[in-house]
Order: C-alpha cells, then structure tokens, then sequence
C-alpha cells in the first residue's frame, strides 16, 4: 500500500512539475529578457513587457510546445488509466498501458527539450537556461522512471 501511494505521489508531482515546465515564462533567461515556449517577457522601464518570439524557426518552436503539451496530457491520462486498472485489472497482471502512456509523455518531453537545446537560442551569447527548462528535464528523468516501474509493476495477488 505505502509503495502505491509513493507511485501515485510521485507521479502527481510530476504532473506538476511537467505542466510548471510547459507553462512557466523561464526556458531561457538573463537580466533583461525573459522567454519561456509562448512568448517572450522584456524588462524595459521598469516594467516587464509581453512580446511574441519573433526571430525563433517557427516549426522548431511548434515541434517543442506540441510535444510539452503531449507529454502533459500523456502523463496525466497515464495517472487516470493506473487508476482505472487498479479496479479493473485482474490480480497479477503488469500495468501494460499505464507504462506506455507514461513512456510516451517521456518521449514527447525529451524530444521537446532536445530540441530548444539543439535549435533555438544557439545564436544567443548572453543568458541562461532557465527553472522551467531544467524542470522539463527533471519531469524527463521522473516520467522514465515512472513508466519502468508501471512496466514491471504487477497487481498484487492477495
């Protein structure tokens, strides 16, 4: 039971951090800008000034926020189908499906933060990666863990 809890915590929290990584205005960052996958936050006056990513491959940028959208939505359905098969999966059977959803929300934030890391700010000399940035890497990290353990987690037999 404590190891289910874990697993269903574990994989909130990554719901989480997975959808603070997609929504959150910090992939790239330095003193004066910044630029998270929707648009670009300029400090100017004394102010933060919202504008759209101008100069950025428009199909590089589509291809990264498609892919952290459906990773959002691959995880959190994942989280649904684990809780479905906990009452309708017979006794000793693995959690097949719930491991490949939680497999594919993997895939689609790895192949959408290789690609801000390979495509876009390549050109720029000053700023950074940003928190969201890193968090999409971390949600990487927790949702390939998450999907081998589904994988090879089986229904108790009591």
């Amino acid at each position: 039971m404590l190891m289910l809890a874990g697993i269903v915590v574990l994989h909130i929290a990554t719901i989480i951090l997975l959808l603070v990584a997609t929504i959150d205005n910090a992939w790239w960052i330095n003193n004066t800008v910044s630029t998270d996958l929707w648009g670009r936050w300029e400090f100017t006056n004394s102010a933060w000034h919202y504008t759209n990513l101008k100069n950025y491959p428009e199909e590089y940028l589509q291809a990264v926020q498609a892919t952290s959208v459906l990773a959002c939505i691959f995880a959190i359905l994942a989280l649904i189908v684990f809780v479905a098969q906990l009452f309708t999966l017979p006794k000793g059977q693995r959690f097949t499906f719930t491991g490949i959803l939680q497999l594919i929300a993997c895939l689609c934030i790895m192949i959408a933060a290789s690609i801000y890391t390979a495509e876009l700010h390549t050109n720029e000399t000053e700023g950074v990666y940003g928190h969201s940035y890193v968090l999409a890497w971390i949600s990487f990290v927790f949702t390939f863990i998450l999907a081998i353990t589904y994988l090879i987690l089986r229904k108790k037999s009591e």
